[in-house]
């Protein structure tokens, strides 16, 4: 390398200039060229390019370049892992070749007559996981570029990913709409999405997205409304009534929900300063349509501004609500006042809240953009019987409002715009469900395996709809109540009455059965706004469950003299303390317990004086105390998505480590063995809760290691019971022993695969 452009290259690791580009260029069009032509001559190449990542569609597309032709700029376009500049991004990882044409992932684009160039150097653009876009230098010569051309590149790509970053935030520039034939694009790339089934069912139904583009009907012309205070008048009665509506429908299919769901959009409409500002600005002038958009905006700020999280939760009522409004303005409605009546929603945030809207709505389906699957909201989705499925594909939320799509939520695929041949097999298998759900579920009173040894099925009870279900397929009581769904529906603490009112639903439905209650297990996943707690950096490892409850006393003692009371004349009535991880925690507890029921009868009030009392296993910090603790508690029931969580430290909601959460790890399969031993010493009942207990791959080894209690949601009963009766204890202990002997996931899985071949043998 000659000494002219080694120093050149030195002046690269600092190159201040590019930040002196932003200031004179006069678009990030203009600072983008200027950038290529700084690079290309730094670099002494004949070509230098960038190319820019578009999430929504995928695509690496040509922005600026200098010694290609330049009429390829916006025309020249690559996926990820397509041709040289595709393969960088892909591999995130710079690319040398001293004759390009000859690589294996050239791609030749004609537009850019790049013909006279050999050498190639590109480097990826990013900051962290975000990808950016690809920096490229080309040269006639062959083997032009060397290790310090590489090293220098990569420096001005680390920088220019920075600016790039700070060019759009400080020059405001929108990102441009796409150009005809856009929308195309993505629904083309679109045709068929891979997510993860949250909760089964099917649906074919125009999409929509949750934040509707336009919620305040902006590109609407004010021809369509009405634009009198009368029409504002009758348009707000109008949303009041269909509110009322949506209320009640909501509380025949949640009766947790006593406290209005739609409460700030009623508060909203019926509060006077709202109104008069609506009148007002009509009176000045302005539409309806606009004094409704100008009044919305501007009590939107003020909830936006609050210290709240609660309250700046708030603001997107008033914007759902201002829709509302506007639609009831429209002199010729078209569609429904709500917007996702029989549509699939299309989301990448959603709250507990937002599925119970949807819910009342009658919404088809849910396709949520992140998250995982084990989440709150997947909980509810599931207990409400909304079809749900969880992708990590972005583009989804571009797809255009209305655009028809199918959602097999039993395997977890999404067809956009599915044709005729796709949805031919999907109308004869639901023909042939209907046929078959047409017969008569049987479903055995009681639970044996291939040998003859009795298991209990109970169910996980999330919501008092479900359970009809329940006593439809012959639970054998409530293995697990989740407590926290009535204070998860309302926006204010459920007193001790209304929490009572609640239970005593639950006895009344559930008489002569075991109810078992988990007391409030809120934090992670599960917040409540209302308490306005303090942010916390983990959440997962901060103030929930049962530390939530023993520093918030009183919302522990109304918890639990509400359960002793509208329990009072329950036979069997169980209460566990969530999140357990030692003896001081579990004493604590039962502490709180004892003193609620001497309150109760000090106050001569109707309640259960001898409940049994038991843990929940989730902690792997109750391992090395397990036999002091099954001697002191009642019963237990092992929560097994958290207890894997805590195990493998895998957060069971980032999709980023999702493939280390395993309920097969070995660590995992023998610390499951260890508790049901120790508990089983001591003579106390113990059973499963989790997702694992209705995993029909999992029943033989739970089976094998002594569990007799299985706790599923009522769905999964006829299958759970159907997988006891297929295996014998004998058989799922050796299978159990030969799971715990193998010290890897690999043998693991091994023994798995022989175990289903020697079941399908059978």
């Amino acid at each position: 390398m000659t000494e002219p452009k080694r120093q050149h290259l030195s002046l690269l690791c600092d190159i201040g200039e590019l930040s002196n580009l932003i200031i004179e260029s006069r678009d990030i069009n203009a600072f983008l060229q200027q950038t290529v032509q700084l690079v290309a001559a730094h670099l002494h190449a004949d070509v230098g390019s960038i190319y820019l990542y578009d999430d929504d569609l995928g695509e690496l597309t040509l922005k600026a370049t200098v010694g290609l032709d330049s009429s390829s700029v916006g025309k020249v376009r690559m996926k990820i892992g397509e041709g040289l500049v595709g393969t960088t991004m892909a591999q995130m990882a710079p690319l040398c070749d001293g004759d390009a044409r000859q690589h294996p992932q050239f791609k030749y684009f004609v537009e850019t007559k790049e013909d006279p160039f050999k050498s190639f150097l590109s480097v990826p653009i990013h900051r962290g996981a975000e990808k950016i876009g690809v920096l490229v230098v080309q040269h006639r010569e062959a083997d032009f570029f060397d290790t310090a051309d590489i090293m220098a590149l990569r420096a001005i790509a680390a920088q220019l990913a920075g600016t790039i970053a700070s060019a759009r935030l400080m020059m405001d520039l929108p990102k441009p709409k796409a150009k005809a034939g856009g929308a195309d694009r993505v629904l083309n790339a679109l045709r068929f999405v891979k997510g993860e089934a949250t909760v089964p069912g099917y649906a074919l139904a125009p999409g929509a997205l949750l934040r509707p583009v336009d919620p305040l009907f902006r590109e609407t012309p004010d021809s369509v409304f009405h634009k009198s205070l009368d029409g504002y008048r009758k348009a707000k009665q109008e949303t009041l009534e269909q509110l009322k509506l949506l209320q009640e429908r909501l509380v025949l299919q949640l009766p947790e929900s006593a406290a209005l769901i739609f409460e700030a959009h009623n508060m909203i409409l019926k509060d006077r300063r709202f109104d008069a500002q609506v009148a007002e600005c009509i009176r000045d002038g302005k539409t309806a349509a606009d004094a409704v958009r100008r009044t919305a905006l501007h009590f939107a700020q003020i909830f936006e501004a609050s210290s709240s999280p609660y309250i700046r939760e708030k603001s997107q009522d008033i914007m759902d609500l201002a829709r509302r409004l506007l639609f009831n303005l429209q002199q010729e409605k078209s569609g429904n006042a709500s917007p996702m009546d029989a549509h699939i929603v299309i989301s990448s945030q959603l709250f507990p809240s937002d599925v119970l809207k949807l819910a009342s709505e009658s919404v088809a389906g849910i396709i949520f953009v992140g998250g995982g699957i084990t989440s709150h909201v997947a909980i509810i989705a599931r207990s409400l019987k909304i079809p749900m499925i969880i992708t990590s594909e972005v583009r989804l939320l571009h797809v255009p409002e209305e655009t028809r799509v199918l959602m097999d939520a039993d395997v977890g695929n999404i067809y956009i715009n599915p044709t005729q041949e796709v949805l031919r097999p999907f109308e004869e298998r639901n023909r042939t469900r209907k046929n078959i759900s047409a017969r008569p579920l049987v479903v055995e009173d009681e639970t044996f395996t291939a040998d003859g040894v009795r298991v209990h099925l109970l169910a996980n009870i999330n919501l008092l709809s479900e359970l009809s279900l329940a006593r439809e397929l012959k639970a054998e009581g409530v293995g697990l109540y989740r407590s926290e769904f009535p204070f998860i529906v309302r926006s204010v603490l459920p007193s001790e009455e209304e929490q009572r009112l609640v239970y005593a639903r639950l006895f009344e439905q559930m008489a002569g059965r075991p109810i078992y209650i988990r007391t409030l297990d809120i934090g992670g996943d599960k917040v409540l706004p209302y308490l306005d707690l303090p942010q916390e950096a983990n959440p997962e490892l901060g103030l929930r469950s049962i530390r939530f409850l023993l520093k918030h006393r009183e919302v522990f003692d109304q918890q639990l003299r509400a359960i002793l009371r509208a329990g009072r004349d329950t036979d069997h009535l169980g209460i566990m303390f969530p999140m357990i991880a030692s003896l001081d925690e579990f004493s604590a507890a039962r502490q709180a317990l004892e003193q609620a029921i001497s309150s109760l009868a000090a106050e001569n009030l109707p309640h259960h004086s001898n409940p049994l009392v038991g843990a929940m296993i989730e902690m792997p910090a109750v391992l090395s105390v397990i036999d002091e603790l099954a001697a002191t508690a009642d019963f237990f029931s092992i929560g097994t998505n958290d207890f894997i969580q805590y195990m493998l430290a895998v957060d069971r909601t980032n999709e980023n480590v999702a493939d280390y959460y395993r309920a097969f790890h070995p660590s995992v399969l023998r610390a499951l063995a260890s508790i049901v031993a120790s508990v089983s010493a001591h003579h106390k009942p113990i059973s499963v809760c989790g997702e694992v207990a209705h995993d029909p791959e999992f029943i033989p080894f739970l089976l094998g290691i002594g569990v007799r209690r299985l706790s599923v949601d009522p769905q999964f009963i006829p299958s759970v019971q159907r997988a006891v009766a297929w295996t014998s204890v004998s058989s799922a202990q050796n299978y159990a022993k030969s799971l715990l002997a193998a010290p890897t996931v690999k043998q693991v899985d091994e023994l798995r695969r022989q175990w289903q071949i020697q079941r399908d043998a059978r």
